[in-house]
């Protein structure tokens, strides 16, 4: 698996590179990807986490964690899965209003976005269910408490 991580904010309290590589296989583990993966995640302060999901979405707000997978046309098979874009002061604000370690919602956004790169997703209740339970595994496997409890 390639990583690249970057960081767009200052890293003072933030994950390591190394974190996110743990998470990132974690998830591509957990969902059973066996092929190779290659993704890139950027830490992002609010403006920035603000105008991709603005001009990405349509949404005129900073969110936690924007998945962009790529999209190979057909025939293609390189193992570029996508990016993440993670906005560091949403996840540290909702980890504290969670009342969650800010280090497990780290690794739940980051699963939770590995999954969308591959495929998942939340739209309808039923798929909802399914990501959710996997995402519970894979962070229990971790060591860290279920995030819907």
């Amino acid at each position: 698996m390639a990583l690249h991580v970057g960081y767009a904010v200052a890293r003072t309290g933030l994950p390591s590179a190394a974190s996110f590589r743990r998470w990132v296989e974690a998830a591509l583990h957990g969902a059973r990807r066996r092929k190779p993966a290659e993704l890139a995640i950027r830490i992002v302060d609010t403006d920035e986490g603000r105008a991709l999901n603005r001009d990405y979405r349509g949404k005129d707000y900073a969110t936690n964690v924007l998945s962009f997978p790529t999209e190979w046309p057909p025939g293609v098979t390189l193992p570029l899965i996508g990016d993440l874009a993670i906005c560091a002061p949403v996840v540290l604000r909702e980890a504290a209003e969670q009342h969650k370690l800010p280090r497990d919602h780290w690794a739940h956004l980051t699963i939770h976005g590995v999954l969308h790169l591959l495929g998942y997703d939340h739209t309808e209740d039923t798929e909802a269910e399914a990501m959710e339970a996997l995402e519970t595994r894979i962070l229990a496997k971790l060591g860290i408490a279920d995030p819907y409890a």
